[in-house]
């Protein structure tokens, strides 16, 4: 069977098991998705935004949904918190939200739930802001995503709310009898002058194949503030490939890092809209790319007003014969006076087989702004490496620590510390195996 058949067969039963669920107006989307997505079928290299990623490993696999949403106890979850970063936190099992291992304390104007339960508890804001963001017409796997929508994270803060204690969205894995795939929607509000902190992270229980395709929407109000942290670690003969949509008001602020470390192939689109004037944006990202790996990361920010100010850089370290792909593109319309864009991408290269493909790209139709763009590839200092050895540092212990030197202007960009402290730990460890040419 093709993989377009297969996922559309896979809908009809996906659908069938919807019951109460076809009467919602979400589910009028569903169906144009996949009517969508039955037009349109999956990408190939021939497409501009996928020439450097082919998805024929992915689409070799007849992935089913999954069953049941496993047993995980509160002492074997230990081992995916975070510290502070997870005293409120929301589980999600193989897609499906966990309240027995879900726990959170927010003060009042912070709604929290899973998605499933919005669209019965929330329905005025979920019809106002789902689907809303995200235009699956040409993109697939967004169109897909929709049209399998049915579980994920909802959060609204509501107006002049400031939340400094971090939410951790857990997303974990676990192996089943088949293959499975799952298509997480999250939806985040701000509403005028909120903050919040969110930190995302995808793992596996253990080393087991499947796909995650997940949909972020979030909408930033007037001067609202988000600190995002996104961690992927998922196994690394899994497949996990995202869209992010995120519109920014007047005088909001982002603050984004996003961190790849595991999956087979990995596709982050990362898209943001600065839709009013006076809006900050930031967008950090470290990956980190070993054996067969692939890790593609598409940025993309729309400078559509005047007065804002935008800035991404984007770190990686390549290994084995593992490829990177790094396609940032900063647009400037017409009406985007006055704007400030800075981008780069640096990438680390340890062996003669693994290979980055680089495509920065500017597009800018207003006269009164200031926009860089680079990227640059290259290997460690040797003079550097001498230095540590001559101190008595292990040859590994010395390539880490240059490593996580080159790695560090990114990194210091986490604000939460117990976070911070433990990711040191886990990243040290994966530099020092990383082995060079």
């Amino acid at each position: 069977m093709q993989a377009i058949d297969w996922y559309l067969s896979l809908y009809k039963l996906f659908k069938s098991r919807l019951n109460g669920s076809t009467k919602l107006p979400f589910h009028q989307l569903r169906e144009q998705a996949i009517e969508r997505f039955a037009q349109v079928g999956f990408p190939t290299t021939r497409h501009e935004e996928w020439k450097y990623t082919s998805i024929a490993p992915l689409l070799k696999h007849h992935f089913q949904l999954p069953e049941g949403i496993g047993t995980v106890t509160q002492e074997n979850l230990k081992a995916y918190l975070w510290g502070e970063a997870s005293q409120n936190r929301i589980v999600f099992l193989n897609g499906r939200f966990s309240a027995e291992l879900s726990r959170w304390q927010f003060p009042e104007g912070v709604y929290l739930c899973s998605l499933q339960e919005a669209f019965t508890r929330f329905p005025e804001q979920v019809n106002a802001y789902l689907g809303r963001q995200v235009d699956f017409e040409n993109e697939p796997f967004a169109a897909l995503n929709t049209a399998f929508s049915n579980d994920g994270l909802f959060v609204l803060v509501q107006k002049n709310v400031v939340v400094n204690q971090p939410l951790h969205v857990l997303y974990l894995s676990l192996p089943g009898k088949q293959e499975f795939v799952v298509h997480p929607r999250n939806l985040v509000v701000l509403e005028q002058n909120a903050q919040f902190k969110l930190f995302e992270s995808y793992v596996a229980s253990q080393e087991s194949t499947y796909f995650n395709n997940v949909l972020n929407e979030i909408v930033i109000g007037p001067g609202g503030r988000l600190e995002w942290i996104k961690l992927q670690d998922e196994s690394r003969v899994a497949y996990h490939i995202s869209w992010t949509q995120v519109v920014q008001s007047r005088d909001s602020y982002l603050s984004s890092v996003n961190m790849d470390f595991g999956a087979r192939l990995v596709r982050n689109n990362l898209n943001v809209r600065l839709a009013d004037q006076h809006c900050e944006t930031h967008l950090w990202g470290v990956y980190l790319g070993d054996g067969n790996q692939l890790v593609d990361n598409h940025t993309f920010i729309d400078h559509a007003m005047p007065n804002c100010f935008s800035n991404e850089l984007y770190k990686g370290i390549l290994g084995g014969r593992a490829r990177g792909v790094f396609n940032g593109k900063i647009l400037v319309r017409r009406n985007a006076q006055k704007t400030n864009a800075l981008q780069s991408n640096k990438t680390l290269l340890l062996t003669n087989e693994c290979e980055i493909d680089a495509k920065p790209q500017l597009e800018i139709f207003a006269d009164d702004v200031k926009c860089t763009h680079g990227a640059t590839i290259g290997q460690l200092d040797e003079n550097a490496y001498f230095y540590l050895r001559a101190r008595g540092l292990s040859a590994d212990t010395a390539r880490a620590l240059l490593r996580y030197a080159f790695l560090a202007d990114v990194l210091e960009n986490l604000t939460l510390e117990q976070l911070r402290e433990k990711l040191d730990g886990l990243l040290f460890q994966r530099l020092k195996t990383m082995k060079e040419a």
